[in-house]
């Protein structure tokens, strides 16, 4: 089914014209909400030079582990345990059940929104400082 960004006089004239052809036998369902902006581009990619600093950086028990790993870990961290209203997108889930019956985390930063992922970088960035991290000057 079509989704329309109503961004335009022409967008809504073209969505209310689809739906004065729909039929009315309770068979379609249509719904308004909020748009809420998925993160952008820009964002994950300072996430990774975030990472990418931590990683060359940070101690913890005397080891030092790659950006995928810090990646992995921050999101068992700070990935928002449900779906949250303005954080995360329709659908969004951290955990799935598996076919085994074992539960095994799915949740990715492209189902954050724009703040959603905001927050969640502002915690990647506090916990790095914890660890002595010196991030540099890239803005958001």
């Amino acid at each position: 089914m079509p989704s329309f960004r109503l961004t335009s006089k022409a967008v809504v004239m073209n969505a209310s014209s689809m739906l004065h052809n729909m039929p009315v036998d309770g068979s379609q369902e249509c719904v308004l909400r909020p748009y809420v902006r998925k993160r952008r581009d820009e964002a994950n990619a300072l996430y990774w030079v975030r990472l990418a600093e931590i990683s060359s950086q940070a101690w913890l028990q005397g080891k030092q582990y790659t950006s995928e790993i810090w990646a992995e870990y921050m999101k068992a961290q700070y990935l928002p345990e449900v779906f949250t209203e303005g954080e995360t997108l329709d659908g969004y889930q951290k955990y799935a059940e598996m076919p085994d019956g074992s539960i095994k985390m799915i949740g990715s930063t492209t189902r954050l929104t724009t703040r959603g992922f905001n927050n969640y970088l502002t915690q990647v960035e506090s916990f790095g400082a914890e660890l002595g991290v010196r991030f540099s000057a890239e803005q958001r």
